[in-house]
């Protein structure tokens, strides 16, 4: 056996030991709180195990370098992700590595009984390699986090966008909470959408649940009128409450002929109108 390919020789040949030490210490560290199950936890650490034996093969690097670690890094940045989305934290995942220092270290000392200056160098090549797989995995980990971050940020705003159809050609766009840049464009691409899908005439913009309005969100409010003229729909503002109409009239923002009114059913009463439709009662009463 080669010098270079001494650890990853020790590795193959007690790989079942190696195996079952590791698995133990992770069950009490990284998977304490059994969010996989044994089998899949098993399986997970024989494929590296494997995986790392054979990147080890040609020397160990620090650096990660060299094709022989295309494996290796590939399976931890999918375990990493998922992890991220198991619910396992950094330090966890991390361990999933770290955690293999033990296991192949007493099995160094076995090979190589009294040979202390050899097992010093192995080892420390041994920890170098395994500690840039450690923050290798957390960078993933890091990666996969943010994607759940985002992917859920506009799941919100898509749900915090929602285009109704009160009547036919008659579209309602509730908003709640903060307007800015990023969830206008957001607004604004729903409402045109449902324009289009629904040949609507008269869009319903409902800001009841928007907290302030101030300059920026007004403006952003003008900008989606005009986008829905440009697509053939007038525009009607509800939930104009008495602070937002003083603080409308201080900011001396002209919202021009667009239409407002105080409630959801005042707007959907002059909407109708616009359409020559009448509400009336089973006993023939108009609404």
């Amino acid at each position: 056996m080669s010098e270079s390919g001494t650890i990853s020789a020790i590795i193959h040949e007690n790989q079942k030991d190696i195996l079952k030490e590791w698995l133990d210490l992770q069950t009490s560290e990284s998977n304490s709180k059994g969010l996989i199950k044994e089998s899949e936890l098993r399986a997970q650490s024989n494929n590296f195990l494997s995986a790392f034996a054979a990147a080890t093969h040609d020397g160990m690097d620090g650096k990660l370098a060299g094709s022989n670690w295309d494996e290796v890094r590939a399976f931890l940045a999918t375990l990493s992700r998922n992890r991220a989305l198991q619910g396992f934290s950094p330090a966890e995942t991390a361990t999933f590595v770290l955690s293999l220092k033990q296991p192949i270290l007493n099995t160094l000392r076995k090979a190589y009984g009294k040979d202390s200056a050899k097992l010093a160098d192995e080892f420390w090549n041994l920890t170098v390699a395994l500690d840039a797989l450690g923050l290798y995995t957390i960078e993933q980990y890091q990666k996969g986090r943010e994607q759940v971050i985002q992917r859920q940020q506009q799941e919100l705003l898509d749900l915090s966008t929602p285009v109704v159809q009160l009547w036919q050609g008659i579209l309602a766009l509730p908003l709640i909470g903060t307007l800015d840049s990023e969830r206008t464009q957001t607004v604004m691409e729903s409402l045109l959408e449902g324009i289009v899908e629904q040949e609507a005439t008269i869009a319903i913009i409902d800001i009841t649940g928007v907290p302030t309005v101030d300059t920026l969100v007004a403006q952003h409010l003008l900008k989606t009128v005009a986008a829905a003229r440009l697509m053939g729909a007038e525009c009607i503002i509800s939930g104009i409450r008495p602070q937002i109409a003083q603080t409308i009239v201080h900011l001396g923002v002209e919202l021009g002929d667009v239409v407002t009114k105080s409630t959801l059913s005042e707007a959907l009463r002059v909407a109708l109108r616009k359409r020559n439709l009448v509400i009336t009662s089973a006993a023939g009463a108009k609404a």
